[in-house]
């Protein structure tokens, strides 16, 4: 994250009336600050690499280059940016492709700017952003794949249970790492089987399953 007490924030979005009502929003918050800004999917890479931001917001349909080309492009390119989709469509496969390709959050662009900025301060914080409806409709879509439905199904050892936990409440490697009082790698390792273990790709589809899995009892 950015060293200085403001969060870097890049957004890539085709529509130019809504890039500046996202830079109106983005001022409205002392702690966010925007660095750059983008067209196009191509561009946008162009200026994540130059400022090197904290969080990226991502369009997911735009003319060239793909939504989630461009999130596949920017994880090849190892930025430590959390990057969150802002788009309008509440598509299942649209909100699962992003989230397996990596994306941190998928939020709708028909939100309460308030609500933006809410999810964006906990986005800066290390957690997931995905709106409840979202959530039950990752949800269902997890409920179709044949995968283990209660964390003693998993195999998931005790620690591995905690940990899925706190995935759920949205935590970072780092908070988990904190709050267990363990080394981020270590909880990396752990994550990493979590995932092996439920059949998931990310951390955000173990944070929905997780859920799902309490609240079917």
């Amino acid at each position: 994250m950015n060293p200085e007490s403001k969060t870097s924030v890049v957004v890539i979005d085709d529509h130019p009336l809504f890039r500046k009502g996202v830079a109106d929003l983005i001022r409205m918050e002392p702690r966010l600050h925007l660095v750059g800004e983008a067209a196009d999917g191509e561009s946008g890479l162009r200026v994540a690499r130059d400022t090197d931001p904290d969080l990226i917001l991502l369009d997911l349909n735009m003319k060239g280059w793909s939504g989630l080309q461009t999130l596949e492009r920017l994880r090849a390119a190892d930025l430590d940016a959390r990057i969150i989709m802002l788009t309008v469509s509440d598509n299942e496969e649209d909100v699962v492709a992003a989230l397996r390709a990596g994306a941190d959050g998928y939020l709708l662009k028909d939100m309460e700017p308030e609500d933006i900025l809410e999810c964006l301060s906990r986005a800066t914080q290390g957690r997931v952003v995905i709106s409840q409806r979202l959530t039950e409709l990752l949800a269902h879509a997890l409920r179709e794949d044949p995968r283990p439905k209660r964390p003693e199904q998993a195999g998931l050892t005790p620690r591995e249970e905690e940990i899925l936990a706190l995935i759920a409440r949205g935590y970072s490697n780092k908070l988990i790492a904190r709050d267990l009082d363990l080394a981020v790698g270590t909880v990396k390792v752990h994550v990493k089987h979590v995932l092996k273990k439920l059949g998931l790709r990310t951390r955000v589809e173990a944070a929905v399953w997780a859920i799902n899995s309490q609240v079917r009892g």
